[in-house]
């Protein structure tokens, strides 16, 4: 059994990583948000599942579909954050921007949350971003327990 000063220390080192990925993908790229993509055009879609949890501390992991010029790609995420209590899971879709190229998806996105979810009732937008300037703006439906104020960063692989 782990003992409760390891795993204090375990959600501590997990949040000072969510924070340093979401300041370091911040301070690259800009703000995130309708602003960022003022008057652009998306240059794909995605879609994609997750499953959360958390106590303090957060985690999760899912995959997706990206949609880009007439193909479907698989990618896998994994998301580290903090913040928030209870579990969800989370089915989401959007649009990418700022996506020349397929090769600048993957990566660490940061993103920014604020809100909870009772049951199925859950609304809002997801807007993360990830060091190589790439956007995501997405429309989640959420179910599930859950109460989140924090930062996550999100690691998106490719398949």
């Amino acid at each position: 059994m782990t003992h409760p000063s390891g795993r204090r220390r375990f959600l501590n080192q997990t949040g000072a990583l969510a924070a340093l990925a979401l300041l370091g993908a911040c301070s690259r790229t800009g703000a995130v948000g309708p602003a960022a993509v003022r008057d652009q055009t998306p240059d794909a879609t995605v879609s994609m599942s997750l499953v959360q949890a958390g106590f303090l501390g957060s985690g999760g992991g899912g995959n997706g579909v990206l949609r880009f010029r007439g193909q479907d790609v698989p990618f896998g995420i994994i998301a580290l954050g903090v913040g928030g209590i209870g579990a969800s899971t989370v089915e989401a879709e959007g649009d990418v921007f700022n996506l020349e190229d397929r090769a600048r998806f993957p990566g660490t996105y940061a993103q920014v949350r604020v809100g909870a979810v009772a049951g199925t009732a859950s609304v809002g937008e997801m807007w993360l971003q990830n060091e190589a300037g790439v956007i995501l703006r997405l429309r989640a439906r959420r179910a599930g327990l859950m109460l989140a104020i924090g930062a996550d960063a999100v690691r998106i692989t490719m398949r």
